[in-house]
């Protein structure tokens, strides 16, 4: 499992991760909400399975 989850993207998917999760935690959005955890999990982890199925990497590479 290489990463392909790198800079503004990672940022992106912890911050609205987080806040869906928040806001299903408080009832503002329901139990939609709960969909965070995927966005949360791969900026976390640095992976995303949709991005390795399609061939994309937003990491930058060390040459």
């Amino acid at each position: 499992m290489t990463s392909n989850v790198g800079g503004i993207d990672k940022i992106a998917r912890i911050v609205i991760g987080a806040a869906l999760i928040l806001l299903a935690l408080t009832g503002t959005i329901g139990v939609w909400g709960w969909i965070g955890v995927l966005p949360l999990a791969t900026g976390l982890f640095n992976f995303c399975p949709a991005w390795k199925l399609l061939g994309v990497n937003t990491r930058k590479s060390n040459q």
